[in-house]
């Protein structure tokens, strides 16, 4: 096959690359990264120097594509399938793409921080941050409740970028700091748990759900 995908099956954003796979039934070829092994990161790094993932190697196109929402449109510009991640007019095109940064910035990122701060060695934990983190998190929710309230997807009737960005982060948002009270966040993420592609995500990823770190008893 054309495509490898350089990922880990617990990492948020590769179920956002992962999902847009699925959507399209998009041939490929997994290449599940183990934490750790200095080979498989030698090898990552020399694809992408950054050494982070997911990573997309075209050997077809002799391209190497980084970051999801890049991956995403990059398969959507070069394997289309039934669902289109971008929409074709401009202005609709563009607030998919502002969605797409909402999430991974002020969902996906403050997640992220409350994780962080769960491996970081007693001593030096950032109780001032993980307060900061959940704040942003309660205050994204509120938005998003605002835009769900006529259920659906991000975008309205149509999956795209949005709601692929969306599902990894409500999905760990959620888990971190619950969104319980927000019924249409509520209701939105268990529509994207449902849909098809994301659940064959959760199901892969199950097997590695004890080594996401909990907080401390």
């Amino acid at each position: 096959m054309s495509l490898t995908l350089y990922f880990h099956p617990l990492s948020s954003f590769c179920w956002k690359v992962l999902a847009a796979l699925y959507e399209n039934d998009t041939p490929f070829t997994p290449n599940q990264l183990t934490p750790g092994d200095e080979a498989e990161r030698s090898a990552l790094l020399k694809l992408w120097p950054i050494g982070k993932f997911p990573v997309l190697e075209d050997k077809a196109r002799n391209e190497v594509v980084a970051e999801s929402s890049i991956i995403i449109e990059y398969l959507g510009s070069h394997y289309p399938g039934r669902t289109r991640f971008i929409p074709q007019e401009p202005d609709r095109a563009l607030l998919t793409r502002l969605r797409d940064r909402f999430y991974d910035l002020y969902v996906h990122l403050p997640a992220q921080r409350i994780v962080g701060d769960r491996l970081r060695p007693a001593g030096k934990k950032d109780p001032h941050g993980v307060a900061e983190a959940r704040a942003q998190l309660r205050k994204s929710y509120a938005i998003i409740e605002r835009q769900m309230a006529d259920g659906g997807w991000a975008m309205g009737d149509d999956f795209s970028l949005a709601d692929c960005a969306a599902m990894p982060s409500l999905y760990y948002g959620n888990r971190l700091e619950p969104c319980s009270e927000f019924r249409n966040v509520s209701a939105y993420l268990d529509r994207l748990k449902a849909r098809p592609s994301f659940a064959r995500v959760l199901a892969e990823a199950e097997p590695y759900f004890d080594l996401f770190p909990k907080d401390a008893e």
